[in-house]
């Protein structure tokens, strides 16, 4: 037996112990029997509510109370849905921002990376300039040393043979010379 047909069973036989309908005296279906009264002013008072729809109100308001909580259970549940679509709908966008973001860290560190060896690779570029100009600055400067060396050096020479020669020779060869080289030049020229 379950619970309630228990609670029900044993609500019936206290109440056919305890029943006054026991305890009345003479017969049940007489107007002097206060437990036949009882159960006509009963059966009026259901009668009366049946007569006025009393029942058919109640239910009447038990079913609109059931519509709006069935309503107010449809809207909370549509909202319910709105709610998680927006919370799906923000999340993706989240994600979205959070993947471009990614994207453009990424991208940051590519772009400073290139910029990196770009910078290294001028650098050596123009370290390699550098160099070639104070090579060819220095080569420069040496041919210009080695030239000034030797200028100094023909101008010596040219001043100690003119010494020796004018210790050496005599005027006669001096013009002897002379004449030999204005032929000379006489000669290339024509």
């Amino acid at each position: 037996m379950t619970k309630s047909m228990r609670l029900t069973l044993s609500t019936l036989l206290a109440g056919l112990a305890a029943s006054p309908a026991l305890a009345a005296t003479g017969p049940f279906f007489s107007l002097r029997n206060t437990d036949f009264i009882v159960l006509l002013a009963f059966l009026l008072f259901l009668g009366i509510l049946i007569y006025f729809k009393v029942p058919t109100l109640l239910i009447g308001m038990l079913d609109k109370r059931a519509d709006g909580i069935k309503t107010e259970l449809e809207e909370a549940r549509a909202l319910r849905e709105e709610a998680q679509t927006l919370l799906a709908s923000y999340e993706r966008k989240q994600k979205e921002v959070q993947d471009q973001a990614d994207r453009i860290v990424s991208s940051a560190k590519e772009d400073a990376r290139l910029a990196a060896e770009q910078a290294r690779a001028d650098m050596a570029k123009s370290l390699e300039r550098r160099m070639a100009a104070a090579k060819d600055q220095i080569s420069s400067a040496e041919a210009a040393a080695v030239k000034e060396v030797r200028d100094q050096a023909v101008t010596i020479a040219v001043a100690a043979a003119r010494d020796v020669i004018a210790k050496q020779m005599t005027a006669a060869q001096g013009n002897k010379l002379i004449d030999n080289g204005i032929a000379q030049v006489e000669a290339k020229l024509h």
